[in-house]
C-alpha cells in the first residue's frame, strides 16, 4: 500500500515543501530502501523509527518497503523525517486506518521510546504551511510553540509518535498552541554586560557609539590595551532599541534555521549580538556548509557583531564582509543549491594601533619597526575600511580617570535618545525598506540629507584635504543625518556635518 505525508526541508531560513512517500508490500528481501538525497542523519532514521514503532506498541515492516523523499533533487538533512516516515509506515502497512494528512505539514524526531523531540526551522515550516493554505502542522511541543508566532497556521504539539496517531484517527483531540508574539531566544549572556555608569572617562568614545546606536551606523575603536573598547563594545547592545515585531521574527527565523531556539520558555527581547573568535574560517563568518546555512552575519541580523582584535582576523574573512555589509544580504552558492540570506547588522570593530598595542600613547614605548606597523594596517584592506562609518580613537586612560568615583551617564539615558531618534527615522522611512539612517538609499540620501551650498563647500574641502571616496561622502551626510536626528533638528547643520565628518579623519591618518 501507498503512503504519502506532506513534510519540509530546509533552505537557509526558507522551506520547501517535501512529501513522504511510503510504499511497503513489495516483493523481495524484506528490507527498508531510502532514497531522495538523504543525508546521514535522514538514513539513519529507520534505526530511530523502527524502535519508536515498537516501543509504541507498533509493528515494523516484514517486506520490502521503499520511503521516497520528493521531490528527489533537493537535498534532505537532520531528523526532520523520523515522524511523518513512522506515520506513513504505520498507514502503509495498514496498522492504522488510512488517514487523511493533506492539510497537515509534519515533522519530527523520534527518540528510540517514541517521545518527539524538536526540530530546527518550525518557523520555517509554518510560514510554508501558510503560504500552502494547509491547516496547521503537526511538531514536537518546543517546535510547536516557535511555529505559534506564524498567524493564519494552527500549530499543533504532539509529544510522542502513539499521541500523534490518536489525533489523526480522531481518537483524540489536541488543542493548537495559542497564537504568541513573544517566544524566542535568550540573549547571550555576554550581550547582558553592564551599564554604560560604569565606563570611566572616554567622553569622544560615549558620543560616537552613541551617534552609532542611534542610526546603525557600523564602527570602528582604536585604541591601546586597557582603553576600554571591549568594555564600551559589549554595552552597546544595552542602547539599542528593541527590535519591531516583523524584526524579531526575521531575527528568529535565522535562529531557528541555525537550530539555536531548541529550547523551552526562553523570552526574547533583545537584538542579537555576535562575538565570533578571530580564528573564525570564512564559512563560519559568512555561513555555508553542504547545504548552505546561516553563518555569524546573519545570525546577527539586525543586532550588532562585534570583531574584537580586527587585524587578527584572516584577511579573507574580512574581505567577505565587504558585499554583506554593503548589501546588507548574502548569497551563497553551493551544489546543494543556492540561498540568500539577511544579514542587515551593525559592525562594531576594535583594534590597536600597532601590533603591540602603544603607538601614540605617551606612558609606554612603541616597540613596534615602522615596517611591522605597516604590515599590521595592511591587514584592513580600505575598501573595508570605507564601508566603516565611524572611526573614533580611544585613548589610554589616566589614573585620576580611572580613580574617579563619579559615575557616568546611564545606559538608560543614552538609550531614551537612541530610541527617539529611531522614532524620527521610522516615521521618515514609513512605507519602505529602509530600517534606519544607515541603510538609505542613494535616492533617500537626496531627498533626507540635503545641505545648502555652504555645507556642500565645507564638505568638498574636507573631501579634497582627507582624499575621501564617494562612498565616504554619503557616509559623511548619514552620519549627519543622524546627528541632526538626536539634536531634533529637521535640517542638517553645520555642527551636524563637522561632528561627522571628523569621523572619518582617520582615513588620512588612522593611528596618529
Amino acid at each position: 500500500m501507498l503512503a504519502t505525508i506532506s513534510s519540509a526541508a530546509l533552505q537557509g531560513i526558507d522551506a520547501e515543501l517535501v512529501h513522504v512517500e511510503v510504499n511497503s508490500g513489495e516483493t523481495g528481501e524484506p528490507k527498508l530502501i531510502l532514497v531522495g538525497l538523504p543525508d546521514a542523519a535522514v538514513k539513519e532514521s529507520d534505526d530511530r523509527v523502527f524502535s519508536a514503532l515498537s516501543n509504541s506498541g507498533f509493528k515494523a515492516p516484514r517486506t520490502r518497503t521503499t520511503i521516497n523523499l520528493a521531490p528527489g533533487n533537493l537535498r534532505k538533512e537532520g531528523p526532520f523525517y523520523d515522524l511523518p516516515i513512522a506515520l506513513g509506515i504505520l498507514v502503509a502497512t495498514e496498522q492504522i486506518p488510512a488517514v487523511d494528512t493533506a492539510d497537515y505539514l509534519i515533522a519530527g524526531e523520534l527518540s528510540l521510546s517514541g517521545a518527539t523531540r524538536p526540530v530546527r526551522g518550525a518557523l520555517a515550516i509554518a510560514r510554508l504551511a501558510r503560504k500552502l493554505g494547509k491547516r496547521g502542522v503537526l511538531l514536537p511541543p518546543v517546535s510547536a510553540q516557535e511555529a505559534a508566532l506564524v498567524e493564519g497556521v494552527a500549530a499543533y504539539p504532539v509529544k510522542s509518535l502513539d499521541q500523534a496517531v490518536r489525533f489523526l484517527t480522531g481518537e483524540i483531540t489536541i488543542a493548537p498552541v495559542e497564537h504568541v508574539t513573544a517566544i524566542g531566544i535568550t540573549p547571550d549572556p555576554e550581550t547582558r554586560a553592564g551599564d554604560f555608569s560604569e565606563i570611566k572617562g572616554q567622553h569622544a568614545l560615549r558620543r560616537a557609539v552613541e551617534v552609532a546606536a542611534a542610526g546603525g551606523h557600523n564602527l570602528l575603536i582604536i585604541g591601546p590595551p586597557g582603553a576600554g573598547k571591549s568594555m564600551v563594545a559589549k554595552r552597546i547592545p544595552a542602547i539599542l532599541p528593541d527590535p519591531t515585531l516583523d524584526e524579531s521574527l526575521e531575527i528568529l527565523s535565522i535562529h531557528s534555521a541555525a537550530g539555536q531556539t531548541l529550547g523551552g520558555g526562553r523570552v526574547f527581547g533583545k537584538r542579537p549580538v555576535r562575538a565570533p573568535h578571530h580564528t573564525i574560517s570564512d564559512v563560519g563568518l559568512l555561513g555555508g556548509g553542504a547545504i548552505p546555512g546561516p553563518g555569524e552575519i546573519s545570525l546577527a541580523h539586525h543586532g550588532v557583531l562585534f570583531l574584537d582584535e580586527l587585524p587578527e582576523f584572516k584577511r579573507s574573512a574580512l574581505e567577505v564582509l565587504r558585499q554583506p555589509l554593503e548589501d546588507g544580504v548574502v548569497s551563497i552558492s553551493r551544489s546543494a543549491g543556492k540561498v540568500t540570506l539577511p544579514c542587515s547588522f551593525m559592525l562594531v570593530a576594535a583594534m590597536n594601533p600597532c601590533p603591540c598595542g602603544y603607538l601614540g600613547d605617551p606612558r609606554h614605548e612603541c616597540r613596534c619597526a615602522p615596517a611591522q606597523i605597516q604590515r599590521y594596517r595592511a591587514r584592513i584592506s580600505g575598501p573595508l575600511l570605507d564601508r566603516i562609518d565611524l572611526h573614533v580613537e580611544a585613548p589610554a586612560l589616566s589614573i585620576t580617570e580611572l580613580r574617579d568615583e563619579k559615575s557616568g551617564e546611564t545606559s538608560a539615558a543614552i538609550r531614551q535618545r537612541v530610541q527617539t531618534a529611531r522614532r524620527r527615522q521610522l516615521a521618515r522611512f514609513h512605507g519602505t525598506c529602509t530600517p534606519a539612517n544607515a541603510r538609505m538609499t542613494h535616492a533617500q540620501i537626496r531627498s533626507h540629507c540635503a545641505i545648502d551650498a555652504s555645507l556642500g563647500d565645507l564638505l568638498q574641502q574636507a573631501m579634497e584635504q582627507l582624499s575621501l571616496s564617494a562612498r565616504a561622502y554619503d557616509r559623511i551626510l548619514k552620519v549627519s543625518r543622524t546627528i541632526a536626528d538626536l539634536a531634533a533638528s529637521e535640517r542638517i547643520e553645520a555642527p551636524h556635518l563637522l561632528e561627522a565628518i571628523q569621523y572619518r579623519s582617520l582615513d588620512r591618518n588612522l593611528f596618529y
